[in-house]
């Protein structure tokens, strides 16, 4: 079996290991990224949602950083929404900052009924930029 290399964002690591998962796992030349939510640096739920939204790229930013990539290297994305209908205005202006030109990554919008206390989280695949 391969070993896993788990990869963390700076400061953040305790809030995984207390929930007994990794933030990222680097897999050959891909970064597969565990969901990311719009918490506070204790964990806690940002209440304004559009904040939320921002928090959980900025959250997502980090641990990209962490596994040597950017938004520029995600060629995969998961969102799930508690209240789709209503969310996606906010959080289509916070996508389209992140990603302002094609070519995008694909992109699956999922419906949810809990986020344990959140509205938002995002998940994606990025592939490492080799290095020169």
């Amino acid at each position: 079996m391969t070993q896993r290399d788990a990869v963390f964002p700076e400061n953040r690591s305790a809030l995984y290991e207390a929930h007994g998962y990794s933030a990222a796992i680097r897999s050959g030349d891909l970064l597969f990224v565990s969901g990311q939510v719009g918490s506070r640096s204790d964990g806690s739920p940002e209440p304004d949602f559009g904040e939320q939204v921002r928090l959980a790229f900025s959250n997502l930013e980090a641990t990209l950083r962490a596994g040597g990539c950017t938004f520029d290297d995600i060629v995969d994305v998961t969102t799930f929404h508690t209240d789709p209908e209503n969310q996606f205005p906010a959080m289509m202006a916070v996508k389209s900052e992140v990603f302002a030109q094609a070519p995008y990554p694909n992109w699956t919008a999922i419906g949810v009924n809990w986020l344990a206390g959140f509205d938002f989280e995002i998940k994606v695949i990025a592939r490492i930029p080799a290095m020169s």
